[in-house]
């Protein structure tokens, strides 16, 4: 071990490489810094926001509820996570998770009637306070339209704001598959539809809010991306994003520092 001398006593560079690490350090936190700063400034005067379902704006995984309904509710929760975390390409964790479901439409319904989707606290506020700025809400979901639909009559969005998953059923109500042609079947599919709001109202500034893989690659097009840790942590995402709520509530109290 050096004694105190030594150490007191270390070549000039190694000071000089002590202050070059400090500099990149403070450089690092700065820039996280301007980052956060700059997301905020974006949520504040987007123009639309976009919003995940499952997990974000209700506090369920609306294809776990399925699942446990139809009674294979341990099998399809793994694929589930493995899904948001970004592990597994979502087509085919939707595709794998479809196949050990199998719904039929009278199950679809009566799981909607019986154990309606439960809205996230602050969502509802959040989303009237967005609409009274004229602020355009969209639900961009990798669910199912039948539920997502339900949710957004509940936050008074309009239906033509709804993208998700199409369940196919045969003549007899027996599940048929899931219409595969919607962009959000697919990963990168919730980053399609941002660009096709874009240009389709000329909108300059649109964010992104979830909790899952799927919504932070939606940023870019999106211009920012705010994490949703309310029901469900993914460090996955939380390490990679620039900001990062755990509720509703701090959402609203940015906004209302305009």
């Amino acid at each position: 071990m050096p004694s105190k001398k030594e150490i007191c006593e270390l070549p000039g560079h190694f000071d000089f490489l002590l202050v070059f690490l400090d500099l990149h350090i403070i450089c690092f936190f700065s820039r996280m810094m301007i980052s956060l700063s700059q997301t905020k400034e974006l949520f504040r005067r987007a123009e639309a926001v976009c919003f995940d379902v499952d997990s974000t704006v209700i506090k369920e995984e609306g294809i776990d509820e399925l699942a446990k309904f139809c009674g294979v509710g341990d099998a399809v929760t793994e694929m589930t996570r493995n899904a948001m975390g970004g592990s597994v390409t979502f087509k085919t964790a939707l595709t794998e998770r479809l196949s050990i479901i199998r719904c039929s439409r009278e199950q679809v319904n009566k799981l909607i009637t019986d154990h309606p989707p439960q809205l996230t606290p602050g969502i509802r506020e959040l989303v009237d306070h967005l609409h009274q700025r004229n602020v355009k809400v969209f639900l961009i979901s990798g669910g199912f339209r039948c539920i997502v639909e339900h949710v957004a009559t509940q936050l008074n969005i309009p239906l033509h704001h709804v993208y998700a998953n199409r369940l196919k059923f045969y003549f007899n109500g027996e599940y048929a598959g899931f219409d595969e042609t919607q962009p959000t079947a697919e990963s990168g599919g919730k980053g399609k539809v941002i660009s096709m709001l874009k240009e389709q109202y000329g909108f300059k500034t649109v964010v992104m809010i979830g909790d899952g893989a799927t919504d932070l690659e939606a940023s870019p097009p999106a211009s920012a991306f705010i994490g949703f840790g309310g029901n469900v942590v993914r460090p996955q995402v939380k390490e990679r994003c620039s900001w990062y709520v755990t509720s509703f509530e701090e959402l609203l109290k940015e906004l209302e520092k305009i």
